[in-house]
């Protein structure tokens, strides 16, 4: 279905125009779409993470009695379980709520590992949340859709949410938005600078996405081995505790977090854990390119955070800048040689190659080669 005419139909029949999520690869088409029109009207957002979105959707049907669109990826179900059941639901305020959900790892279209038990999970999680929903393909019409859509708005009558399952390809048209900033330094040239300045006994545990690609494919043209590292597949936002707990058990090693602006704020608070903890042997890399790259390119919560600054409130330290590749170098030394824990914030251009490939080992490979690793 196009994108232009699925958002019309929406808010012809549900009185939706105003949007808030957070983005998926297989919602493109919809938020290039939403993303080019809200340039007039300033009716669409991309928010920290899922559940912030729904309660932003919340305020504004308590504002204007019209329900709001939370688009999200399956894997943001789980940030929105809290105010889905405590919040929205028909037994507490019955707030009515239209999600959106970019159907990842469906059972029978090849996906990545992380992605593949949510996807078994996804219809039955609707189920146990008692959220009506409808699933979307490429074969929808106007008229099931329309059909679709007129029994969501009588739930919406009666305080209930619904769910849109949105399969890979079901959604398609839309003008390509490319998303830039004013940074030179590419992330898979910072990432290089970074592994191969560290100490030989360093770890890294590195966010979800293309940092993690990047990194698998560097030390693979080094010939280095990926024992050293832990490539966080998924859970995002949470690389940076995933690193704390390493850190704090491992105190004779360095432990890098390689993570992504998006992941950052998704769990902000992570950072004031880390800065009340003040492991001695931390060191926190945050790629800023302003941009949820891996998943189409939208712009972040908000682009123009000072990661560097928050750390410091936090209890950081040290807090570096980077924006070029001697300023790279000139932060790692000092992060190595100075008090820790240390946050590095390097300001990337958006964009990787066209080949960057994945991991060719699994995740249970990758732990296994990790904990082996530590035990050394």
């Amino acid at each position: 279905m196009d994108a232009e005419r699925f958002i019309r139909i929406i808010r012809e029949k549900l009185r939706i125009d105003f949007y808030a999520g957070v983005p998926d690869s297989l919602l493109k088409p919809l938020c290039n779409n939403l993303y080019q029109s809200a340039e007039n009207n300033k009716n669409f957002f991309v928010c920290a993470d899922e559940g912030a979105a729904a309660a932003l959707c919340a305020g504004h049907y308590l504002a204007t009695g019209n329900p709001g669109m939370l688009y999200m990826q399956n894997s943001g179900i789980g940030n929105a379980v809290n105010p889905v059941t405590s919040l929205l639901d028909r037994r507490v305020y019955g707030l009515p709520v239209l999600f959106v959900i970019g159907w990842r790892g469906e059972p029978g279209v090849k996906d990545e590992p992380q992605h593949v038990f949510q996807g078994e999970i996804t219809c039955s999680l609707m189920d146990t949340l008692q959220i009506p929903y409808f699933i979307l393909s490429s074969e929808t019409d106007d008229e099931e859709f329309g059909k679709c859509l007129d029994r969501f708005d009588a739930l919406f009558s009666e305080g209930k949410c619904a769910a849109i399952i949105v399969r890979k390809g079901a959604l398609s048209g839309g003008s390509e938005v490319h998303f830039s900033n004013s940074n030179s330094l590419k992330r898979e040239d910072a990432v290089r600078i970074i592994a191969h300045m560290a100490s030989d006994h360093a770890v890294f545990v590195s966010t979800t996405g293309k940092t993690s690609r990047e990194l698998f494919e560097i030390r693979a043209a080094d010939g280095s081995g990926h024992q050293r590292d832990f490539l966080t597949v998924g859970s995002m936002g949470h690389a940076d505790m995933i690193a704390l707990g390493i850190a704090l058990e491992k105190k004779d090693r360095t432990v890098f977090c390689l993570d992504g602006d998006g992941a950052a704020l998704m769990h902000l608070g992570s950072l004031f854990q880390i800065g009340a903890v003040a492991p001695e042997n931390y060191i926190h890399v945050i790629f800023n390119n302003e941009a949820h790259e891996t998943v189409g390119g939208m712009p972040i919560a908000n682009t123009n955070v000072n990661f560097a600054e928050i750390a410091e409130a936090a209890g950081y330290k040290q807090c570096l800048f980077a924006d070029t590749e001697s300023g790279l170098t000139d932060a790692m030394h000092k992060a190595q040689t100075g008090p820790k824990p240390c946050l590095i914030e390097v300001a990337c251009a958006i964009g990787s190659r066209g080949d960057l490939g994945r991991p060719t080992t699994t995740p249970k490979e990758n732990r296994d080669a990790l904990m082996a690793y530590l035990e050394e």
